[in-house]
């Protein structure tokens, strides 16, 4: 997010200024797996916001080493009320789950240190959860979480979590904690684990990530890397412990967050089980005013498979622009490689070896079958006797059955003189999809080349108009790498020249009645020619992508039509009536599309189950549904 954007987001809303008192402290909870349950996944936060714990993204706020704030009689804690009060009150729209503090929230440890730091954390407290764990400045640095008592667990320790609905246990010596959130519509772990933590203190943090072991887990603790100048990461000697005793051999770790040293940087770790751990080291208070209250947030996004890292300085932006000194202006945000960047990571990959995505069971046939199903044809046992094991040719003359028993039965044939590889069987398929099965066509220009499917003369969906509406659905892959030429491929189409039926407004009276195909940048394009209107409205789509199966809808109310790319209407959907579909008693066709009643290419990619509905079916009644 750009500063502007960040200053906009300031200006338009007030920042809440109200402190809120710390409730009456609660027992201390030690035992791995107790604790109170987690909120309600759209509880208001403090009255104020409201955190949509199943939106598939949200932000975990990152706050390190604060110590410069709280030095002595040099204290200002007012950067820190800022951030406090951006968080607050950009709950709802950044969708905070959570923030950690990493460590040396005091420069002393001294009491009136932590005293002052424990007053300004009530700008926080009680409208988002947090953790905040033990640097070396915040207690005696020679020693680790055995070490009894201190100003700081006085102020941060398990009581002062107790009634966060986040909030899970402690370790016994109260150094340690753990958080269990709910966000992207799952829970996850925060480790907040001591700056120097004890064997005990492992055998604790083992125990609950054993009670937790489907939970995607972030460690967070004061030391585990240094960086050079260039940003890259290392393990520090204390980092080496921790990977070794802990984060290598527990898959669940996919973050680890570190604060202490500086510059900021980054690194990748392989685990035991073979996937990427990312190590970060935060930390800017050797940037201007000891890092201003600077902050991290990291903006988990599980569609597009990213997580999105931004930093920035709330108290810099919430000041007027043209009373700005010039190191406040320049370190508002902090854009660096090590400060600014994208993590690409595919969550269900990276999670399955402990939290796998249950596959979705095959659906029978007459669970899809809503009112008004005109035909649906699947590549499973249950839609062909002659369905083979995957890369196995399908046969010229397999037949393919229209479930709804309505005879829309597909015939198979190859074009010109394709071979056996023209169209295989195959056991991918779209996750959502009904059937757990396709057909891989390997269609192509020059020779003419492809394999088709088509319905007898005759079948009654051959003539239909669909006048009171319809959709038409199926579920397509386009190889990766994407080979050859292929422009212009069908993908399903009625057989029949448009001027054949009177039509005069399109680009040829020999293209057929009704198409779906893909332009050569990969947009799908449908056009169809109604029955009611002398027109030719047609549909495109964005550029399409490779190697990942699609579903498609075109859905037609009666008076226009709607393209939806799974289960998106894209936005190129002409607003011209368009009434039924000229049919002229011609085959129905999967794999290719004709011109002047000829084919020239077939089908390059994978298509699975394929429905015809005669009204309009809402996103949520697709054959893969779409909330």
């Amino acid at each position: 997010m750009s500063t502007a954007e960040h200053r906009h987001r300031l200006d338009r809303r007030a920042l809440l200024q109200a402190a809120v008192a710390i409730p009456a402290a609660g027992a201390v909870v030690t035992a791995a797996g107790s604790g109170p349950a987690h909120a309600d996944s759209k509880a208001v936060s403090g009255g104020r916001s409201r955190f949509d714990a199943e939106s598939p993204r949200f932000a975990l706020a990152v706050l390190p080493d604060t110590q410069y704030l709280f030095d002595a009689d040099s204290s200002d804690p007012a950067p820190l009320r800022a951030t406090f009060r951006y968080l607050v009150a950009e709950r709802e729209e950044a969708n905070v789950a959570f923030m950690t503090h990493l460590g040396d929230v005091t420069e002393h440890g001294t009491e009136e240190e932590i005293s002052l730091a424990a007053d300004t954390f009530k700008g926080i407290h009680g409208k988002v959860p947090y953790s905040v764990l033990a640097g070396n400045h915040d207690i005696r640095s020679s020693t680790d979480d055995q070490r009894g008592d201190s100003a700081y667990l006085a102020a941060f320790g398990p009581e002062r979590y107790a009634s966060m609905p986040t909030f899970r246990g402690a370790s016994p010596d109260g150094y340690n904690s753990y958080h269990v959130l709910r966000a992207a519509g799952r829970e996850w772990l925060v480790l907040a684990l001591d700056w120097r933590v004890s064997d005990k203190g492992m055998r604790w943090a083992q125990g609950v990530l054993d009670a937790h072991p489907t939970l995607p887990a972030v460690l967070t603790t004061h030391d585990i890397a240094w960086s050079d100048d260039e940003g890259a990461a290392q393990l520090s000697d204390n980092g080496k412990r921790l990977w070794d005793g802990l984060i290598r051999g527990n898959d669940q770790i996919f973050l680890a967050l570190g604060g202490h040293y500086w510059p900021p940087g980054r690194t990748v770790l392989t685990n035991d089980s073979d996937n990427d751990v990312h190590v970060h080291i935060t930390n800017y208070q050797d940037r201007y005013y000891g890092g201003a209250g600077m902050i991290r947030l990291y903006g988990f996004d599980l569609v597009r498979g990213v997580i999105d890292v931004e930093t920035f300085s709330p108290w810099f932006l919430a000041r007027d622009p043209e009373q700005r000194s010039p190191l406040e202006a320049e370190t508002i945000e902090l854009t660096g490689p090590t400060d600014r960047f994208s993590l690409a990571i595919d969550f269900d990959q990276r999670f399955k070896g402990f939290a796998p995505v249950p596959v979705p069971k095959p659906r029978p046939a007459s669970a899809v079958m809503p009112r008004g199903t005109v035909a649906y044809w699947r590549f499973d046992a249950s839609g062909t006797s002659a369905a083979g094991s995957a890369g196995a040719p399908v046969a010229d003359g397999a037949l393919v059955r229209d479930l709804t028993g309505n005879g829309n039965d597909l015939t198979v044939s190859r074009l010109h003189t394709s071979g056996p590889d023209a169209l295989t069987w195959s056991a991918d398929h779209h996750p959502g999809q009904p059937a757990h099965a396709s057909l891989r066509f390997d269609g192509g220009k020059g020779p003419d080349r492809g394999a088709i499917l088509t319905t007898a003369a005759g079948a009654p969906v051959n003539s239909t108009k669909f006048t009171l509406g319809y959709t038409i659905e199926t579920h397509i892959m386009l190889p990766e790498p994407f080979e050859g030429d292929h422009s212009w491929m069908g993908i399903l189409s009625w057989e029949g020249r448009n001027g054949d039926a009177g039509k005069t407004t399109g680009w040829s009276p020999l293209e057929p009645t009704c198409s779906l195909n893909l332009s050569p940048e990969r947009f799908l394009q449908f056009v169809v020619y109604p029955y009611a209107q002398d027109a030719d409205p047609t549909s495109w789509s964005h550029a399409v992508p490779v190697g990942r199966w699609m579903h498609i809808a075109l859905v037609n109310d009666g008076r226009r039509t709607v393209m939806y790319v799974d289960g998106s209407k894209i936005a190129r959907n002409p607003a011209q009536p368009s009434t039924g579909i000229t049919t002229l008693g011609k085959p129905f066709v999967i794999g290719a599309t004709q011109f002047d009643e000829k084919f020239g290419q077939g089908f390059y990619g994978w298509i699975g189950d394929t429905r015809i509905v005669s009204r309009a079916l809402s996103t949520r009644d697709f054959l893969t549904p779409f909330e």
